[in-house]
């Protein structure tokens, strides 16, 4: 396994380190001006919109950073100020920002060939397909079809084509606290209001059942004496009639939930999804956006149930610095994909293949054992949560696996009413030189997301940060 020295070497020294306010008075003046050009788009956890024909709400704080430089799980802005990232720009940067192997290879590939086009191979792409093949899980492991987009709803919609052409059905279930992307068919399998009020009507045929969320059972049950119900229901849903459910193409999940709250289900939980879509011949598809690329421990997070996706949706960690999104698809499927053309202008981009054939290279080093890593730390990371957590009032919940840790608030633990200001608290903690954010159904759990290079020291910094800053809240509001 890689020494903490040897990982220490990827990111800058000394942080956090704070030369001025954040933002500094160089990005103020950045991000004044790059609002100019940005369309007013609300993300998770900002203030709702003004409702039409009313007065606008006064200009929020200015926020943001404007970034000049990145190493391994450190962030320097143009101000000189240097944070520790816990974020790793939202679970995507796996094996560190500018990772010099990485950097190796896009300029290596950049000097040679970039742009290559529909219909045309290069060795980058060739060796990003033996490396993603093979690194598979389970019956799809180098027994798969690989097709590549930039982002992630760009792969779920080919995942929902897929699955239409192969099954030659239109219906898609998906589970409640879904986040799957923000196109028109991903969009309609999110089920976070603020990312689609306005944007009807998405496609239909989309049917949402509860998810395995134990913390706030949808049936009021607990675990296990539940026989994790929440999971038979959809066996119901599938392979009983008239249900409404007679025209499913594919089950989409996310094996390890991430906007919608970073919530582990039972270890029985997608087993049993699996065994109700092979009783109705329905497609298992695995949304492993966030989840994987060794984020939870495992390569993948179907890893840890002991299942095998029809389809598995990959990106994030996969292409790291650069856009890489895709899907693997088994491959007895190749006929029935023969009939649906899916072309994509920038499918094999050169140096996106590179970097990311470079990441996947890194990530199943088996000296360096980066996801081996991951679990070990990631549990010290996690059991320092809960105990740390036991004496702060608003932690509701500590859950996850390996550097996919979520913090759960609440006003109170009884009730277990959200605690919503997660904006404050990640506020606060940038003041502190530690960027994290948060996500979930009312946007109250605090998630740990790393580069999967952060040494002990930082991610243990970055985590006290977080645990004073928690501490000093629920004193506020006692």
């Amino acid at each position: 396994m890689i020494a903490e020295s040897e990982l220490a070497k990827l990111s800058f020294e000394g942080a956090p380190l704070l030369l001025t306010e954040l933002p500094g008075p160089r990005a103020r003046e950045v991000l004044v001006e790059a609002q100019k050009y940005r369309p007013p788009a609300r993300g998770p956890g900002a203030p709702a919109a003004a409702p039409a024909g009313t007065a606008p709400a006064a200009a929020p704080p200015l926020r943001g950073a404007v970034w000049d430089e990145a190493r391994g799980a450190t962030m320097k802005d143009i101000d000189g100020n240097i944070l520790i990232d816990l974020t790793a720009g939202i679970a995507v940067t796996s094996v560190g920002r500018s990772h010099p192997k990485v950097v190796a290879a896009a300029r290596s590939q950049a000097s040679k060939i970039m742009h290559v086009g529909i219909g045309n191979e290069s060795l980058a792409h060739l060796e990003l397909a033996k490396g993603l093949a093979g690194m598979m899980p389970g019956g799809l492991k180098n027994h798969c079809l690989l097709s590549y987009v930039q982002g992630g709803s760009d792969a779920v919609e080919t995942a929902i084509k897929y699955a239409r052409a192969i099954t030659g059905r239109s219906q898609i279930v998906a589970f409640e606290g879904a986040y799957h992307g923000v196109w028109s068919g991903s969009l309609a399998l999110t089920t976070k209001s603020i990312f689609k009020s306005v944007f009807g009507p998405l496609i239909p045929g989309v049917i949402h059942v509860p998810y395995g969320y134990c913390y706030r059972c949808a049936m009021g049950l607990t675990y296990p004496g539940c026989r994790v119900a929440c999971a038979r229901y959809l066996d119901y849903k599938l392979n009983t009639e008239s249900t409404g459910a007679h025209d499913v193409a594919a089950v989409i999940v996310e094996p390890l939930q991430g906007e919608g709250g970073y919530v582990d289900p039972p270890p029985e939980f997608l087993g049993i999804i699996m065994a109700a879509c092979e009783k109705k011949g329905v497609l298992f598809v695995a949304d492993e956006i966030q989840a994987g690329a060794g984020r939870t421990g495992k390569m993948w997070a179907v890893e840890h149930y002991g299942v095998t996706p029809d389809i598995l949706i990959f990106g994030k960690g996969i292409g790291g610095d650069a856009p890489m999104a895709g899907v693997a698809v088994r491959d007895e499927y190749a006929e029935e994909l023969s009939r649906a053309p899916q072309p994509n202008t920038f499918e094999r981009n050169a140096v996106s293949c590179a970097i990311a054939a470079t990441n996947i290279g890194l990530l199943t080093d088996k000296k360096m054992d980066l996801v081996g890593r991951v679990a070990e730390v990631g549990n010290e990371i996690k059991e320092k949560l809960i105990r740390e957590t036991k004496d702060i009032p608003i932690v509701g919940e500590v859950r996850g696996k390996g550097f996919m840790l979520g913090v759960e608030l609440v006003k109170n633990r009884e009730t277990r009413e959200p605690y919503t200001d997660t904006m404050t608290i990640t506020g606060k903690v940038r003041q502190r030189g530690i960027i994290v954010a948060a996500c979930g159904r009312d946007n109250n759990t605090i998630r740990f997301m790393p580069p999967l290079v952060i040494t002990r020291d930082y991610f243990n910094k970055g985590v006290d940060a977080v645990l004073d800053v928690l501490r000093a809240e629920a004193k506020a509001i006692a």
